[in-house]
């Protein structure tokens, strides 16, 4: 199999397999139907980002195709993959899985039964909620602990309960003044019940003749219904011994309280196990405070991939490339490596002696230099500063010392880069000018980028134009892609 065939071979699975993650990235369904799109408005997506999942009882039914401003809250358009029944009452929630899984939308279609909802309603948003609010929640709960052992204990030395004493002593103090300054009222009350008790005695023959009937009319009803009594009664000294046990138990569990003992017993008597308790409560607002700045930090963090290959017109041979850089959101700095297979290959040399004696003991020297090309893969890293519209990097560019040049046009769409390096090179004894490739990107769809340009344009000899594609994948992109590759 010639050449030619391999880099033919070799081109075409290239072109599959990016075509394969093209389709998978950017979630493309050639034959398939377009899919339902519904909006929904929120008042904080925070943590969900495009492409990320849709899903109703826990099931992915779609993804999530924009998120943009509206009004000052946040206006999200979901693709469907197949139409959803909405009814009154539907409504969409972000979402996470586990305590740190991906964000995501949790649609409810509503009521089953209900009246459907017309095209184009937008379904209310609810909102997670965030770790700040969790923080200020346990803040709040801190603060009310402070005051409950505020409470208990009092400043000064005087506890609560020496407190509650004097104003009950002041409390009978003023029921003796009250009933002092209403001695004549009282006398009156005590005339009122004399006349009560003769009225009583008066009567008392007619009210103790009615009584007697009523009592037989008791004693009938008692016998006719004695069974049901009996079990009442029981039932009732069952109830009776059960609230004692109860009584006794609330009376031990308040003689240990007032004695200290156990746990609840020494923070309402202790000082020291309230600091504690206080000391015990700020180390764990401050853990969760750390905690917060770690999944910030992690959040911040940004890794791209990326993956080029290209076609050198002047060594009729391709090239290729993959890519990672991390950025750590902190600052503009960013950090690129990269693995390059040059095509032109290593120029190596070697020189071999060769001696020979003549017959008359003389010796004959002859050197003999081997030139050779050997495939050469060379490794990029760089690190860069990152402004506005513009780049600028410095390290090793294929394994040489040098420096680059990045500008963005049309909403990063156009990157137009100029690369420095090897400028010590030397060939046949000349002294070569520094290598300088300027090279265009130009990105036609989602990740996919097509990329030309000319490679070591000042020399001659070695100049050559270039052209082929590329892929650059997010973080996001990274995290559909792993998600949506099938388990075996």
């Amino acid at each position: 199999m010639n050449q030619a065939v391999k880099v033919g071979i070799f081109m075409t699975v290239v072109l599959a397999v990016l075509g394969y993650f093209l389709l998978r990235i950017e979630d493309l369904r050639l034959f398939a139907p377009e899919g339902q799109r519904v909006e929904a408005v929120f008042d904080s997506v925070a943590g969900l980002d495009a492409k990320s999942a849709v899903r109703v009882a826990g099931v992915r039914v779609g993804t999530v195709e924009s998120i943009g401003l509206e009004n000052g809250r946040a206006l999200t358009v979901l693709l469907l993959d197949e139409p959803i029944t909405l009814t009154e009452g539907a409504s969409a929630a972000v979402s996470n899985l586990g305590l740190l899984g991906d964000k995501y939308v949790l649609l409810d279609p509503g009521p089953v039964g209900a009246t459907p909802l017309p095209d184009g309603t937008r379904l209310p948003g609810r909102s997670p909620l965030s770790l700040d609010d969790a923080m200020a929640r346990l803040n709040d709960v801190a603060e009310s602990l402070g005051e409950v052992t505020r409470s208990v204990s009092g400043a000064g030395g005087e506890t609560s309960i020496s407190r509650l004493l004097d104003n009950l002593e002041a409390t009978s103090v003023m029921i003796r003044e009250l009933v002092a300054t209403n001695r004549q009222q009282v006398s009156s009350t005590v005339a009122n019940f004399d006349r009560l008790s003769a009225t009583l005695a008066d009567r008392l023959p007619t009210l103790s003749e009615r009584l007697e009937d009523i009592l037989t009319a008791v004693d009938t009803v008692l016998g006719e219904n004695r069974g049901n009594l009996s079990e009442s009664l029981d039932n009732i000294r069952s109830l009776t011994a059960g609230l004692q046990g109860s009584v006794d138990n609330l009376n031990e569990i308040s003689g240990r309280l007032a004695r200290g003992e156990g746990s609840v017993g020494k923070l309402l008597s202790s000082d020291e196990a309230h600091d504690q308790l206080v000391e015990t409560l700020a180390s764990v607002e401050t853990g969760v405070e750390s905690l917060g700045e770690v999944f910030d930090r992690v959040r911040r963090l940004e890794l791209q991939l990326g993956f080029e290959g290209y076609y050198l017109q002047e060594f009729e041979d391709s090239a290729a490339s993959f890519s990672l850089e991390l950025d750590p959101g902190s600052s503009q700095r960013f950090y690129r490596i990269a693995l390059v297979d040059d095509p032109r290959g290593s120029i190596r040399t070697k020189t071999n002696v060769v001696t020979v004696t003549q017959a008359d003991g003389t010796t004959e020297t002859t050197r003999i230099e081997d030139v050779r090309t050997e495939d050469k893969y060379n490794v990029t890293a760089e690190v860069g500063y990152d402004a506005d519209r513009w780049r600028l990097r410095l390290g090793l560019i294929e394994s040489v010392a040098g420096a680059g040049f990045d500008y963005r046009m049309l909403d990063e769409r156009l990157w137009l880069t100029l690369d420095a390096f090897d400028f010590g090179r030397e060939r046949d004894g000349l002294t070569l000018d520094p290598r300088l490739r300027f090279t265009s990107r130009f990105n036609i769809r989602g990740n996919l980028y097509l990329m030309g340009g000319v490679d070591d344009f000042l020399e001659g000899d070695e100049r050559s134009l270039f052209l082929g594609a590329g892929l650059r994948w997010r973080d996001d992109d990274l995290k559909y892609l792993l998600g949506s590759v099938p388990s075996f």
